[in-house]
């Protein structure tokens, strides 16, 4: 049975990190999970002149200290230190992250989106490469600055699931964890639209439409029978981000499961479109 019983929630301080609290506090709860904070600062972000004027040695320890009196004093209320784990690390972020998540066995790592690039091209940004290179399933939320997501109680989880050999793995992990916080789960499989052949007919054009339903129903079906899933299946032709954005919009879905590819690297999980869904969907998007 899937279950998350560490998660890892980063933290850089930024209002999208507070916004966050009641909503990483909750799905802890849910899943009787523990939280560990970890922060990740840039050893050597200095000036050029307190560099001049002062040790490298002594100006690092400074910022040492400065962050970690800052993680400690961070969400005292929502985390408490007695119960709630703070880890301070340095260094490239996303790089620290998902080592971190890798050696203590972390189950799930939470981030935040923040507003700005984030949201318009996810490319570049630290949860982008915590993404690509995480091993652990990773939960990213919909925007938030100032106001918390929509309160988590997992009444309905989306599944999107294709038909490629990962896809078995996939709908596993969305059945066994959804039936952990005993959450209604539906299946998406969106086949891509094909550019229109003005050299059929609109008859022909919508029986091929519906030969290309019948048989992703029919390895569906089959992939359920092997993972033990017996989820309503929603079957959509179109832009694969539009059709799942639409359906978790139209389900008022509290997650999205999405699969990534089994390798990581440059040509390895994020060859899909996972970058473009965790930006726009309407609920939190748990990447597995």
């Amino acid at each position: 049975m899937t279950k998350f019983q560490n998660i890892l929630f980063p933290v850089d301080f930024s209002p999208s990190c507070v916004a966050m609290a009641a909503y990483v506090k909750r799905s802890a709860a849910i899943f009787s999970a523990k939280v560990t904070l970890v922060h990740v600062f840039d050893l050597y972000s200095h000036d050029a002149f307190q560099l001049y004027v002062r040790p490298l040695s002594e100006v690092a320890e400074e910022q040492e200290n400065l962050a970690r009196e800052k993680l400690n004093s961070f969400l005292q209320t929502e985390f408490p230190v007695g119960e709630c784990p703070r880890i301070l690390l340095s260094g490239v972020a996303a790089t620290q992250i998902t080592q971190l998540a890798r050696t203590n066995g972390f189950d799930l790592i939470v981030m935040p989106t923040h507003a700005g690039l984030f949201r318009r091209m996810l490319l570049g940004s630290t949860t982008a490469k915590v993404l690509n290179d995480a091993d652990c399933p990773v939960l990213t939320t919909q925007h938030a600055e100032t106001i918390s997501p929509r309160q988590v109680e997992h009444r309905e989880w989306l599944c999107a699931i294709g038909l490629d050999p990962d896809s078995q793995r996939v709908l596993r992990y969305a059945s066994q964890a959804a039936q952990s916080v005993h959450a209604n789960l539906t299946l998406v499989h969106v086949i891509p639209a094909s550019p229109p052949d003005l050299r059929i007919g609109l008859e022909l054009e919508e029986r091929l439409k519906s030969a290309k339903k019948e048989a992703a129903g029919r390895s569906i079906e089959a992939l359920q029978s092997a993972a033990s899933s017996h989820a309503p299946v929603s079957i959509a032709i179109g832009p694969i981000r539009d059709m799942l954005t639409e359906a978790a919009r139209r389900l008022r879905a509290d997650v999205l499961v999405i699969g990534r590819s089994p390798q990581s690297g440059v040509l390895g999980r994020l060859r899909d479109l996972t970058y473009a869904i965790a930006r726009d969907a309407p609920c939190p998007v748990l990447s597995v």
